[in-house]
């Protein structure tokens, strides 16, 4: 008999799942404006507590407090207000239109609005955002053309990709917003050679990278975060940690015993873990990050915390897998909510104008789903041709026929 117990190993479970109680009593949330501010040079080793607590600013009664309030003006907090009624009303319409088979997959952002849309205001033109499918509010809050957006969306003939991506997979070299790719975490490796790319020419142009928490996972995570480390170019490397990852919570990522952000400091990458709720605490530490990499001062992680109240696509149902009732307890509220109250508290909002922007926003965003819908909608207003076009600089003989079989 051997005097060990037989072996085993662990597969951690999330804290409830379809009738459950949701339960988040073991989530340390400190004080909003209890965390410090480290100076934007501070090395990676003097700063290892900023992994592990959580920047905040906004206190329960909506005031801004603490020593990352500082420097935020009102106009800019302001237009990250509208902004994120802007993205929120886009995704609801969007999400109609796949209800009503006009398009054929959508992934909304709600609840996560603060994260894309603060993190925009806080970057200069040239430099350039390496996506996932979860922040179109990085688009949404440049003058990217929005018809364009629902055109994709919609993959009619004035799609801008001509069909050759999902319809939520936009690409704009021009705005800054690097084609998303569906092979999660390509995107990671890719924003560090593009930083590198920009050093190595001389620019002041920075990258910044988006990952979800599952997608920690995977080896292109790892092995940017090497190659970060080594060459230590300007970029900013975000995970946005939504609790889930499809039907998988984070701890299956590794998320439950340390967290995300911790990570960074065994690459010795100086890690921020914040408030991805609180639009104030966004758009500073994202404020930091930026001058580091403008700077020179090399790469910055930050973990984002949030919560994917909506499906993870329109091919989801997140009542087979969670509490019905978890995003309404989730602790750190709605972003929206959180940004119109602290702005009403300083007499800078009312109730009056939430509703008249979400009014023109949805008469905006209304009207040009109106004209997109013009050029035609799933399954229909594009070319067969299309297909063939971009691929080969010569097209082979196999393709020629196939097209002219096709009558294209």
């Amino acid at each position: 008999m051997s005097e060990y117990a037989p072996l085993k190993f662990h597969v951690p479970q999330p804290t409830g799942r379809p009738g459950d109680t949701p339960d988040f009593t073991d989530m340390d949330i400190p004080k909003a404006g209890s965390v410090r501010r480290p100076d934007v040079d501070t090395a990676a080793a003097d700063m290892k507590d900023l992994a592990s607590t959580m920047v905040r600013v906004l206190n329960r009664d909506g005031e801004a407090v603490g020593p990352w309030a500082d420097g935020l003006e009102d106009d800019v907090l302001l237009k990250g207000l509208k902004n994120m009624i802007r993205v929120r009303t886009y995704d609801e319409r969007m999400m109609t239109l796949q209800r009503q088979g006009k398009t054929s997959f959508y992934v909304k952002c709600t609840g996560e609005e603060a994260i894309a849309v603060g993190f925009q205001g806080a970057l200069s033109k040239g430099d350039m955002n390496f996506p996932t499918y979860r922040q179109q509010g990085l688009l949404l809050s440049t003058d990217y053309p929005l018809l364009d957006m629902i055109c994709q969306v919609l993959s009619n003939s004035r799609d801008p990709l001509k069909g050759r991506q999902l319809p939520i997979m936009y690409s704009s070299k021009e705005h800054g917003f690097f084609t998303i790719s569906g092979n999660l975490g390509t995107q990671f490796v890719q924003a560090v050679g593009w930083a590198m790319a920009s050093a190595i020419k001389g620019d002041n142009k920075i990258a910044t990278a988006w990952i979800g928490d599952g997608s920690t996972a995977e080896n292109d995570f790892h092995a940017a975060l090497v190659n970060a480390s080594v060459y230590k170019p300007p970029v900013v490397l975000n995970v946005v940690n939504n609790q889930w990852a499809i039907s998988s919570f984070r701890g299956m990522a590794g998320g439950d015993h340390a967290t995300f952000a911790e990570r960074a400091l065994g690459y010795d990458i100086p890690a921020l873990r914040v408030d991805g709720n609180d639009f104030l605490a966004v758009r500073a530490a994202a404020n930091w990050a930026v001058e580091r990499a403008r700077m020179g001062l090399g790469p910055t992680f930050i973990e984002w915390v949030t919560y994917r109240v909506a499906p993870h696509s329109t091919s989801d149902d997140p009542s087979q897998y969670r509490p019905k009732e978890e995003s309404a307890a989730w602790p750190l509220g709605d972003p929206l909510l959180r940004l119109k109250n602290h702005l009403i508290g300083k007499g800078l909002w009312s109730e009056e104008r939430q509703t008249q922007t979400e009014s023109e926003y949805n008469d905006e965003i209304r009207a040009a789903t109106k004209e997109a819908e013009s050029y035609g909608v799933m399954g229909s207003g594009s070319s067969p041709k299309d297909m063939f076009d971009d691929v080969y600089k010569e097209m082979p003989p196999h393709l020629i026929e196939q097209r002219q079989k096709l009558g294209v």
